[in-house]
């Protein structure tokens, strides 16, 4: 069985006609006024990973749109008795669930379930492989601030090689005619990573990633990830940590983003991440009026 339609499996199979369509769909959406498209819509979050921003911000786009939801995490349910991945799916689908978004430690995971279930499945992030809806949110972000993909530069700064967002961020922005500049230490940003899509390009400098770049994605680093690399951490705070100072090395009108949890004093500075350049939180805002265009689409609605 294929995925049923309206599912968002990932990014790299998506064409750049309709990751167009649906960016131009969430700018109709505003969270401030409901809009009955999923009404009578049972959608259920099954998170099998903690998460904050995109849980909240799906539940949020759900109940906007006029869904019922249902938060299903694996401690206190029966996933934590063994049951195994299809058969959960099975039973949401028996008791009624329209769609599922789901958010699970092995990659591939939203696929197989799609394969089995007839409803649209989207995927809210899978392992070490993607994260379609993060990767839309962000483009949707830098098109508040751009207006237009056309000519942009992006630098994503940090660990790509465990970043689900990277691997999405690279297959969107690639798709859409956006250079892309990956910029980390090799044990973080393997030469192979330029392979992840047509135009990347990686770089150990932060000067040079940062050179003409409009946007300036920093992700997530774990001190831990780190240590397990024999990375010294000052060392990695005086080469990448994004201040002030280095940002003046992008352009003067460049943006910085962030998906969180950030980590201040390590990733960037507080002055960095307060100032005027930052749309962090806006990242996070504009999470809803993207996920209300993922549900619309899921069931037919994104017109």
């Amino acid at each position: 069985m294929s995925a049923a339609r309206g599912s968002l499996l990932g990014i790299e199979h998506l064409e750049a006609a309709e990751i167009l369509k649906i960016l131009k769909f969430a700018r109709r959406m505003n969270p401030d006024k409901p809009r009955p498209l999923l009404k009578g819509k049972r959608v259920v979050l099954l998170f099998y990973e903690a998460s904050t921003r995109t849980r909240s911000s799906f539940e949020l786009a759900a109940k906007v749109l006029g869904a019922h939801t249902v938060l299903i995490q694996a401690a206190g349910s029966s996933i934590e008795k063994g049951e195994s991945l299809l058969d959960t799916g099975y039973t949401l689908r028996a008791v009624g669930a329209d769609v599922i978004v789901i958010r699970h430690p092995s990659a591939g995971a939203p696929h197989v379930m799609a394969r089995h279930i007839d409803i649209p499945v989207i995927n809210a992030g899978d392992g070490l492989h993607e994260h379609p809806s993060q990767a839309l949110l962000d483009a949707y972000t830098i098109l508040r601030s751009k207006k237009s993909f056309k000519g942009l530069q992006v630098a994503i700064i940090g660990d790509i090689f465990h970043s689900r967002v990277a691997r999405s961020a690279c297959h969107l922005l690639s798709k859409v005619g956006v250079k892309v500049i990956l910029c980390g230490p090799p044990e973080l940003v393997p030469e192979i990573a330029s392979t992840l899509a047509p135009g990347v390009r990686v770089t150990r400098h932060v000067e040079d990633a940062l050179r003409g770049t409009d946007v300036v994605m920093l992700l997530r680093v774990q001190k831990e990830r780190l240590a397990g690399q024999k990375i010294n951490l000052p060392d990695y705070i005086a080469r990448y940590q994004m201040t002030a100072a280095r940002l003046k090395t992008a352009k003067r009108d460049a943006i910085v983003m962030h998906p969180g949890p950030i980590i201040r004093g390590l990733e960037l500075t507080s002055e960095v991440a307060d100032g005027v350049q930052a749309r962090i939180l806006e990242e996070v805002r504009n999470g809803v009026p993207t996920r209300m265009a993922i549900l619309a689409r899921a069931v037919g609605k994104m017109r």
